[in-house]
């Protein structure tokens, strides 16, 4: 990493080797020395782009939030127009393939702040701000499995069942769960669920979601 750096591009991979480290050694792991010598830079640097722990881990939040989103986009698309995925194929690829490589370190990163983001509004708002997108996502799936005209209520209901599912699950897969090891495989389950879940509609939850 020598040679002069573009100061955003610093940034993020100073951010990148902390999610590392939250990955391995939880929060109290995250040290600015600790993410210079991950990042390959001089000792002092992450300080100098980062005054305290609290930018720093707010920093790795807000970086995670930015990929989670990067991937929750291209799971909303089909990768070619010829290609006939489906939403439901999108989530499904996109909850096996956080069991692996950088994305799993993300995930384990991701849960390492879960709870403290409950105790910090800046890390609160770095993963709430997705949240629609993510709901997003689930009702997609949902309303390519339904029949054409199901009540959006209904549509809306099924999604967040669904969500809660698929929430649960990437936590087992953050843990090294691999149960459902394939794309196939979890699509069929989604297709199940989404089948199976209530048809009537409890706003209080969805409105939560959507809020």
């Amino acid at each position: 990493m020598g040679g002069k750096q573009n100061p955003e591009q610093r940034r993020r991979e100073l951010c990148d080797a902390a999610i590392t480290l939250l990955a391995r050694e939880g929060i109290k792991g995250v040290t600015h020395l600790k993410v210079d010598r991950k990042a390959g830079v001089a000792d002092g640097t992450t300080s100098f782009y980062f005054r305290t722990s609290a930018a720093l881990i707010r920093a790795a939040a807000d970086r995670i939030a930015d990929l989670d989103l990067a991937d929750l986009t291209a799971a909303t698309r089909s990768e070619s127009p010829d290609d006939g995925l489906s939403a439901a194929d999108g989530l499904a690829r996109l909850v096996i393939r956080s069991g692996t490589g950088a994305r799993l370190v993300r995930s384990k990163a991701r849960y390492e702040l879960v709870m403290p983001s409950s105790r910090d509004a800046a890390l609160a708002e770095a993963f709430s701000r997705n949240q629609a997108h993510f709901f997003e996502l689930h009702r997609n799936v949902v309303l390519g499995l339904c029949p054409a005209g199901t009540d959006p209520e209904v549509i809306d209901e099924k999604a967040y069942v669904l969500m809660t599912f698929i929430s649960g699950l990437m936590l087992a897969v953050a843990r090294g769960d691999r149960t459902i090891s394939s794309p196939e495989a979890l699509h069929d389950i989604i297709t199940a669920i989404v089948a199976a879940a209530p048809a009537t509609s409890h706003r209080e939850g969805v409105a939560a979601v959507d809020g």
